[in-house]
């Protein structure tokens, strides 16, 4: 079993919410002020690039010379990680998905924003403008960053002229197209949202549950998902949670299919790699990503210059190419040459009502009349699954 996930969760769960908590009240900025000096931001691996990697790929060097503002940043490997992190605070901003920020909403570690001086707020993409798990209350709580699909990667080798078209061979356990079985070859998200995809699996598979939604499931069909898991537990050779451990386990360690991010396929496939990305006739969980500012930010008024400098189009066009994800502006869609004019569709902006976007499961539902088993459970019994039980 997962020592890190296990201490994280054990904090996560902590200093969980009270989901009837009244939200925070601390009044938003109402001007920004000369800039402190640095910014200090919780981020997925991927998201805040200096050109380190690959000099292309840098949206922070000319905000730094631009505001005086030096970018610290923090690498989190999972949702719970990062709730711990800002729950532990130091920080100032958070790249938090769906499954994270109503957390932090109703347990008070980030506070409202004050939209009107982000100016580029205004064009950010509709569907996310209001989106629930970043507005709260009528008060914004995050400003959109970027968002996607968990696809399936796979081996191209393995798999030859037969892509895999279903979840099942993560699942359950069965021979591949090169003969072999997948036991001990593919793997799984080394996080308790992990269960949204195996209900999402079986909400297509086995009608006879009812699932209607993925992050709503009364304790029958929670169970069943529990149940996949634990068989998926005899198959899987390893759980991710490290985009470029993961990287290194196709790479170096036999790994041939698992859900993942288009980031670690589109790194694999630049070091030529024998890797392709798919969604499955199930569709796909998925994440959108909105940075939030801490209630207790030390730098509020760089986070601010932040917010406003995630939101240009060349940066979020970059950001899109490199990350494998799509705009939270549209118009970065287009002119920007690294991600191409096809970038945007090929990476799924249409299929936007295709994705079962992370979100917090909480037990006040609208499916299961107010009866829905809470996040708090997923994450006590995920550690169970990992660890055999």
């Amino acid at each position: 079993m997962s020592k890190r996930l296990l201490a994280l969760t054990a904090v996560a769960t902590a200093a969980a919410v009270s989901y009837s908590a009244a939200l925070a009240q601390k009044a938003p900025l109402q001007k920004i002020g000369k800039g402190e000096g640095q910014v200090d931001i919780v981020a997925w691996a991927g998201y805040i690039e200096r050109g380190a990697t690959d000099k292309n790929f840098d949206w922070v060097t000319d905000f730094e010379k631009k505001t005086g503002c030096k970018v610290n940043v923090k690498t989190a490997g999972t949702s719970d990680e990062m709730v711990a992190l800002m729950n532990e605070g130091g920080f100032d901003l958070v790249t938090a998905s769906g499954d994270a920020s109503t957390r932090l909403i109703r347990g008070k570690r980030v506070q409202p924003l004050n939209v009107s001086l982000i100016p580029s707020y205004k064009n950010v993409d509709p569907r996310l403008q209001k989106a629930p798990w970043h507005f709260e209350n009528n008060m914004h709580y995050g400003v959109p960053y970027q968002w996607g699909w968990n696809v399936l990667m796979y081996n191209t080798k393995v798999f030859g002229s037969q892509p895999p078209t279903s979840w099942k061979v993560v699942f359950e356990e069965m021979n591949l197209p090169d003969g072999k079985s997948n036991k001990g070859r593919v793997q799984a998200f080394d996080g308790p949202i992990h269960i949204a995809d195996a209900a999402l699996y079986l909400k297509h598979n086995n009608k006879s549950l009812g699932i209607t939604d993925p992050y709503e499931l009364n304790e029958a069909q929670y169970k069943a998902a529990l149940d996949l898991l634990r068989g998926q537990r005899k198959i899987v050779g390893k759980y991710w949670h490290d985009a470029f451990v993961q990287i290194d386990d196709f790479t170096n360690e036999g790994v041939v299919a698992s859900g993942s991010w288009q980031f670690q396929a589109n790194i694999l496939k630049s070091k030529n790699q024998p890797v392709a990305t798919t969604v499955p006739v199930e569709g796909a969980t998925g994440w959108a990503d909105s940075t939030m500012l801490h209630a207790e930010a030390k730098h509020p008024n760089c986070a601010y210059m932040w917010l406003e400098h995630s939101l240009n189009p060349k940066l979020q066009g970059d950001l899109a190419a490199w990350f494998g994800s799509v705009p939270a502006v549209p118009a970065a869609c287009k002119g920007n040459k690294l991600l191409g004019d096809d970038g945007c569709a090929r990476q799924g902006y249409d299929s936007f009502d295709r994705i079962a976007f992370w979100r917090t499961p909480v037990t006040q539902c609208k499916s299961q009349n107010n009866a829905c088993v809470p996040y708090h459970k997923w994450a006590s019994d995920y550690i169970a699954v990992l660890g055999g039980r």
